[in-house]
């Protein structure tokens, strides 16, 4: 699979270290093989060189000039959504979720844990109550199949057996 990413004019990086960390940022130019110039106008982040092990490349791209001025790159900014099209992606859902739980207290975790706990216990007991229907019926285990003791029916009170009990004696 060919790489889709790639260190250019106009990519959208999410800035992973240093004092702007987990703000959006483009790049304007490339200075050598490992920094490039940065710029986001529309994250504000200032005009700044940085090591491309610091940024995080997304898919989003904006077109604007080689060495484009800040007011350049925020007009295209603006007009490529970016900061729209940031928050609906999965990754910054990710992140926002991930933020979230770094930011609960521990009776919040202990709520959490309850809930996933009993949310288990209902999805089991109705995966549960569908595969003994299905064994009961041979979706299970094929047409000519049958669970053992799937098939038995239950004797009810009142049923043939007391009956038959009773005319004995």
């Amino acid at each position: 699979m060919p790489f889709r990413r790639f260190v250019e004019t106009g990519r959208i990086a999410l800035i992973a270290d240093g004092p702007q960390k987990g703000k959006l940022a483009s790049i304007v130019d490339i200075i050598d093989q490992t920094r490039v110039l940065i710029d986001g106008p529309g994250s504000n982040v200032p005009r700044q060189q940085m090591r491309l092990n610091q940024l995080h490349l997304t898919k989003f791209r904006v077109k604007f000039p080689y060495t484009a001025s800040t007011r350049i790159v925020r007009k295209a900014w603006k007009d490529g959504k970016i900061n729209e099209k940031w928050a609906d992606s999965m990754w910054a859902k990710k992140l926002e979720a991930k933020e979230k739980r770094a930011a609960l207290s521990d009776f919040d975790r202990f709520k959490l844990r309850r809930a996933r706990s009993m949310r288990n216990k209902i999805r089991s007991h109705a995966f549960f109550a569908i595969r003994k229907a299905s064994s009961r019926n041979g979706a299970l285990y094929g047409k000519k199949k049958i669970a053992k003791g799937g098939d038995k029916p239950k004797v009810k009170k009142g049923g043939k057996a007391e009956k038959t009990a009773a005319k004995k004696k």
